[in-house]
């Protein structure tokens, strides 16, 4: 069995000598087999043609309108390193990831693509952070570690209607034992409209079993003029009823503002508000990130994470507010997991 530092994302293990092989996935080999990439032999139209096999020849595939395309299906154990990801903004609502762990035959991470990577409202815009990168322009990374003990599968299903062209993508992977205490990572994304009744939207909810959170994703869409960001996160931990075991103080104080963010947009390896969008005529949409890499929040037996959406009346009173918010909720946990709730189609995405 490997030692826990095989998963670790400090600078620290890297002298540490490890008994595991790096596979790598991509267009240019599909299947990560030991020397079996850049076999693809070009046509007369390709770029390449005048070089022939060995070059630049598959570097990326087209999504089938309306058809699910497996990026990678490995025989474990092993687990994930780097996903890298670029394609056009047309499917980072319209296109979903999902992955799947040891034969499951429902998904452990389900969401639409930019949205997974801190992509919201179907936008591209950079991100900083450690275990989720996007640099110019477009350029997805994920680092969170997964490991995987039979086998792994990431699927990417095209609901754009449309043929999409240029997906770009790299798998990174270690084969190799990994610790029995090691969880399985989660990944789940929803959405709501708030009301001024019910101004509350659930990030997750249904988590049975014994894991960690360590991660959570907003995409917010301001219905209302002013600020929208006094509402508290809630963590109810197992068993709690009516009031949670954690409370955050307000939106900004969670995702590690203050002061309303002082309108200044930002970008840290654990926080970030990296999106303030409002063109001429247009709403507001917001995008925050927090990563509970150094203190992630343990449970035993179940979860559930709510945020309200509050801002204020002209008397500075609290006021409920009518937004509409999707989420990523981010986390590991001991298998099996309980299903998810039925992704909405399309159409109820908000895609933009």
């Amino acid at each position: 069995m490997q030692p826990f530092h095989a998963l670790n994302l400090g600078l620290g293990s890297l002298p540490l000598l490890v008994d595991m092989q790096t596979r790598s996935i991509s267009a240019e080999n599909p299947r990560g087999e030991k020397g079996r990439g850049a076999l693809a032999v070009p046509d007369a139209g390709d770029a390449a043609a005048m070089l022939g096999p060995g070059w630049k020849v598959r570097p990326c595939i087209t999504l089938p309108a309306g058809e699910s395309v497996t990026l990678a299906d490995v025989e474990g154990p092993g687990i994930i390193q780097h996903i890298w990801i670029t394609v056009h903004p047309e499917a980072f609502r319209d296109a979903v990831l999902r992955i799947f762990w040891d034969g499951e035959e429902t998904p452990s991470v389900e969401s639409p693509l930019g949205d997974l990577f801190c992509n919201g409202h179907g936008l591209r815009y950079n991100v900083s952070s450690l275990p989720v990168a996007v640099n110019p322009a477009g350029g997805f990374n994920c680092y969170w570690p997964m490991p995987f003990r039979r086998r792994a599968r990431i699927s990417i299903e095209n609901q754009h209607g449309k043929a999409i062209e240029g997906f770009f993508y790299q798998i990174t992977y270690a084969l190799g034992e990994v610790p029995a205490e090691a969880g399985y990572f989660h990944a789940q994304w929803r959405r709501s409209m708030t009301t001024r009744a019910w101004p509350q939207h659930v990030i997750l909810d249904g988590v049975r079993g014994r894991g960690h959170y360590v991660g959570t994703f907003l995409a917010w869409t301001q219905m209302s003029n002013g600020w929208w960001g006094e509402g508290e996160v809630k963590f109810y931990l197992d068993g709690d009823g009516k009031f949670p075991t954690i409370c955050y103080t307000g939106t900004e104080d969670y995702f590690g503002g203050a002061w309303n963010f002082g309108d200044t947009t930002f970008s840290t390896p654990f926080l970030g508000y990296p999106l303030f969008h409002k063109p001429a005529g247009q709403i507001p949409k917001h995008a925050v990130y927090r990563w509970h890499v150094p203190d992630p929040i343990r449970f035993k037996q179940n979860l559930k994470v709510t945020i309200q959406a509050l801002g204020h009346w002209p008397n500075r009173k609290f006021q409920p507010l009518t937004d509409d918010i999707s989420s990523v909720a981010y986390w590991y946990q001991a298998e099996p997991h309980k299903s998810f709730p039925a992704l909405p189609a399309r159409e109820a995405r908000f895609p933009r």
